[in-house]
């Protein structure tokens, strides 16, 4: 899958786009970018043309004048026009939730659908907790080059440690029997995995105040009940907020990622049918 750029008004914004039909405009997570697919599992590329851009920060999407939220969503739709597409749904995972929220907010008629993805509605990590100083300390310019390379060198030399290592970050359960295939996948996430500056940024989000309450949009919300990164009532408030909104939940064993594992197999049959109503 080819990575393209183009120049905006807004500066530089990094993207992919993959098969053809009804167009899901992609805000991904926190240390994701436009290169990694994960979240693509299951989208016909016959029925879905799907178009991912690296959020501000991450890659080579310009962060300066395009830090917030709502600066994003503005980004976004310049490149939905650029594309000559005129409606999209807005996927928004985790961190991205909050541009996908302001971007079915602030710009209802390029937006026909919401899906909000083990998503952040409200305030996430607060300065003062202790895993707020972690991850500013380990993905932190120019210190997360090096995490992310010792990451994928235990990856490849202790792929059942290292999996073990995350599912203990995202899951509330204890470490299971993890399944070869499952190891296979999420090495081929973190290969291509960088913070830049864009997970910094991430930190420093505030959601939009009368956001949630603006999205008219039909909306869908999958989250985990064992999520230990993004809690439920991100998921909770989000529903009750939203006018059109319905929640999914599962009890998933990798918790925050949702799209990892044959127990994925769930809520993308959820998505799918929420797409095509």
């Amino acid at each position: 899958m080819e990575t393209q750029t183009l120049q905006t008004s807004k500066g530089t914004i990094e993207f992919t786009v993959a098969g053809k039909g009804q167009p899901l405009l992609f805000a991904h997570g926190g240390h994701f970018n436009c290169q990694v697919t994960l979240f693509h599992k299951g989208f016909d590329r016959e029925k879905f043309k799907i178009i991912t851009p690296s959020r501000p920060g991450y890659g080579r999407t310009t962060l300066s004048g395009n830090a917030s939220p709502a600066e994003t969503a503005e980004l976004f739709i310049t490149l939905l026009d650029k594309l000559n597409i005129e409606k999209a749904v807005a996927v928004g995972i985790s961190a991205g939730g909050l541009t996908a929220i302001e971007l079915a907010a602030r710009f209802p008629r390029r937006i026909s659908k919401l899906v909000l993805i083990s998503s952040i509605s409200q305030t996430w990590i607060p300065k003062h907790a202790s895993v707020y100083m972690k991850s500013r300390m380990i993905f932190k310019p120019p210190v997360e080059r090096y995490s992310w390379k010792l990451l994928n060198f235990l990856s490849d030399v202790f792929p059942g440690l290292t999996a073990a290592t995350i599912f203990r970050e995202v899951s509330t359960l204890r470490p299971p029997r993890i399944m070869q295939d499952e190891i296979e996948e999420l090495k081929k996430m973190i290969r291509k995995q960088r913070s830049y500056r864009g997970f910094e940024n991430d930190l420093k989000q505030v959601p939009g105040k009368e956001s949630l309450y603006q999205v008219n949009c039909p909306a869908l919300i999958l989250h985990s009940l064992l999520d230990n990164v993004v809690g439920i009532e991100h998921a909770e408030h989000a529903t009750a907020t939203i006018k059109n909104a319905s929640l999914k939940t599962y009890n998933n064993r990798w918790g925050h990622i949702l799209w990892l594992g044959r127990e994925s197999a769930q809520p993308i049959a959820d998505t799918l049918a929420f797409l095509q109503k």
